[in-house]
């Protein structure tokens, strides 16, 4: 079972909103069309091949066939209002925005990370799993057999690293004579820059953190795995999900500069011996297909349309401040019960 059709909410589709989040809602929309029709919706900017949401809101009656998918950070209790009385569905990335959701709203989770942060702040909302799927490029291109030389032997993307990296580890290693290439621009393609790099780091803890909100998912970590690149990475948030410290990848910053500088050399001279085995690393990338995804929202969607089918109100969850209260008057009610000559008779 599916529904009639699954929208996909963006806030737009031009450069101005090019970032992981949008290539990850057009991906799941072409990968979910393989079940049911999809569309991208836009709601700040129109775009002449896709619907807008005020349009769609205004002109169409509500519709419990029409699954509507918002994603979007701190759009999303807005979006959620101005859907209300429609079907609504969270495909959460980040967590930490700080907003709560109502009863029933049920919650996609693309990490361990993020389900089990719904999972405390709403235990009673329906949850699901359904990881980001590697693009089928890397699978079919990533050069994992890694024979020869490569040409680069430590790649940064310099967006979401952090200071330690860009400012200490990368002028050191390069004093050690490494070739590290530090990209900062656009790429046509991705991934021939990382099958021309033995080492990627990714260090995003920082970033992340003075922003407030978490690692969403962690794809790049993952996209250089697939090229065959030893990788250097933080284990922030949702990068713990494949994030196994000696087994799939290596843990960057860990104690001392000099530290990094010896283990990044002695990668990047034998770079077999710091990669994950064959198996493992095929079964992660198995994991992470989209044709292992497909069947995640296959299973989702079919829970969806049977929760559907049920009547009643949605359970709820009572407020944190209500849960602390009770706790309190329980400890209170402790004390009391310890005093002398109590209860009275």
């Amino acid at each position: 079972m599916a529904p009639a059709l699954v929208r996909f909410l963006v806030p737009g589709t031009s450069v101005k909103f090019r970032c992981g989040g949008l290539s990850v809602e057009r991906q799941t929309a072409r990968l979910v069309a393989n079940l049911c029709p999809t569309e991208l919706v836009t709601y700040r900017e129109r775009s002449p091949d896709h619907p807008y949401l005020d349009d769609c809101l205004r002109d169409e009656p509500t519709d419990a066939q029409v699954l509507w998918v918002v994603s979007w950070g701190f759009d999303v209790p807005g979006l959620i209002r101005r859907l209300s009385g429609r079907r609504v569905v969270y495909h959460a990335h980040s967590s930490q925005y700080g907003f709560g959701l109502p009863p029933g709203v049920p919650v996609l989770a693309v990490s361990r990370n993020t389900l089990g942060y719904w999972g405390n702040k709403a235990p009673r909302n329906p949850l699901f799993l359904v990881p980001n799927a590697l693009d089928q490029v890397w699978l079919d291109r990533g050069n994992r057999s890694a024979s020869q030389r490569r040409p680069i032997d430590v790649l940064v993307q310099a967006r979401k690293s952090s200071p330690y990296v860009l400012k200490q580890l990368v002028p050191a290693l390069r004093q050690a004579g490494l070739v590290v290439e530090v990209q900062t621009g656009w790429v046509d393609d991705l991934v021939d820059l990382f099958n021309r790099s033995t080492l990627y780091l990714y260090d995003s803890a920082e970033y992340w953190r003075g922003r407030g909100v978490t690692e969403g998912f962690g794809l790049p970590p993952l996209e250089a795995l697939a090229c065959g690149c030893v990788v250097f990475s933080s284990l922030n948030h949702a990068l713990a999900d494949y994030g196994d410290p000696g087994h799939t990848l290596h843990q960057i910053g860990c104690g001392r500069l000099l530290f990094d500088v010896e283990r990044i050399q002695a990668a990047a001279a034998s770079p077999q011996v710091w990669r994950p085995s064959r198996d493992r690393l095929e079964a992660l990338l198995r994991e992470c297909s989209e044709a292992a995804l497909l069947e995640r929202w296959r299973d989702a969607l079919a829970h969806l349309e049977s929760l559907k089918a049920v009547s009643g109100p949605p359970l709820s969850t009572p407020p944190t401040w209500r849960l602390r209260l009770q706790q309190l008057l329980a400890r209170l009610q402790r004390v009391v019960n310890r005093l002398p000559g109590w209860p009275c008779r």
